[in-house]
């Protein structure tokens, strides 16, 4: 294998969705080879009867381990002696199985040091559901086998628009009572750590999201803004974190204000996810920070409703692979600095105006 290039391992994800269509889509073009080592793990005989039946041309090897893994092609451990039959866009335990035999197979290599970061395709949360999976998805899955008792924050991204969250995969009427100010500044402190060494911003400027409407009419259509929300901001920021709001959800994203900060973080899996998904659901991708693994996800599902058809864009699975090289890069270059402190004298610094632009957004606000 070669050593120079990064070891990306890939996860097929719901074998009757459109997992493999947008990852041979993908690799079908050379340049992508070029850029890392692809190794997939789940069926090369449902990754063959993908092409087939797309009429896809990417050519793939076969290998029992990441440690066989050739360059310039795609690979495919086989993760499970199961024999599964594919049946696009049907919601299927025996699916759900193979979906979940290829993510275990892919940590077990990663903890073996065989691959470097992860790509998962989309899962159907519904059928892999099973006694050793029993997790709202992959995030708090990966969270609990890889994270070394760290915490980890879903955070939606297409270029510089990341939008992060306070609460994920829970129902809309536990939000409120979820939140609290130490969550609140357990998550800011992630974000903002993330924007430092993942994505290399010297002082990275958060906006917090409000829960309420009108960021609670102070106090007329609820009081969690000046009881929690605002108490975090303000503890973060005695801290040296430069975050900012709370700042009603509707206003900020419909204005164009989030242009002006580096990272949004919002309350709920919705407040977040809907503005995110409505400019950025072709190319936007989901990464899990606070990690020691980087992991990356494409921000679409299985996408049942045109699986089979050869019609999905594979744009966001792309972006999820650049991504997931780019944060791997970085974290190196950040443990490198650390380690000869000597050789990173120079660190991007803000002039002054920085602070007068700020306000002025404040003002905007």
């Amino acid at each position: 294998m070669e050593n120079n290039k990064i070891r990306i391992g890939i996860t097929q994800g719901d074998i009757n969705g459109i997992g493999y269509e947008v990852i041979l889509k993908t690799f079908a073009n050379p340049e992508m080879l070029d850029l890392c080592v692809p190794i997939v793990y789940g069926s090369p005989k449902v990754a063959a009867y993908h092409r087939k039946s797309l009429d896809l041309t990417t050519s793939f090897s076969i290998i029992n381990s990441a440690s066989e893994a050739v360059n310039n092609k795609l690979s495919i451990v086989n993760s499970s002696d199961d024999e599964v039959k594919v049946e696009f866009s049907k919601e299927d335990s025996e699916a759900g199985k193979a979906a979940f035999d290829a993510l275990e197979k892919a940590i077990e290599e990663y903890k073996e040091g065989l691959i470097d970061v992860l790509v998962t395709a989309p899962i159907n949360k519904h059928t892999i559901q099973c006694e050793d999976f029993s997790f709202p998805g992959h995030t708090e899955y990966i969270e609990q086998r890889l994270g070394d008792g760290n915490k980890s924050l879903m955070i939606l991204m297409r270029n510089d628009l990341r939008v992060a969250l306070v609460t994920g995969h829970i129902p809309i009427r536990d939000v409120a009572s979820t939140i609290t100010k130490e969550l609140i500044e357990e998550k800011i402190d992630v974000l903002n750590r993330s924007l430092k060494v993942d994505f290399n911003i010297e002082a990275p400027r958060i906006a917090v999201f409000s829960l309420n409407p009108h960021a609670g009419d102070n106090g007329l259509i609820g009081s969690e803004e000046e009881k929690i929300i605002i108490p975090a901001i303000e503890e973060m920021s005695r801290k040296g974190v430069l975050c900012y709001g709370p700042y009603p959800a509707d206003g900020f994203m419909g204005s164009g204000n989030f242009t002006h900060f580096d990272g949004i973080l919002a309350m709920y899996h919705d407040q977040g996810l809907a503005p995110f998904k409505t400019l950025a659901m072709e190319d936007g991708v989901n990464f899990t920070a606070g990690l020691p693994i980087v992991r990356t996800s494409p921000a679409h599902g299985t996408a049942a409703d045109i699986a089979g058809q050869g019609i999905a864009n594979e744009d966001s699975f792309r972006q999820a692979i650049y991504v997931a090289i780019d944060v791997f890069r970085n974290r190196e270059a950040e443990k490198a600095a650390r380690k000869n402190p000597l050789r990173k004298q120079y660190y991007e610094k803000r002039d002054d105006s920085d602070k007068l632009k700020l306000d002025s957004v404040e003002d905007d606000l």
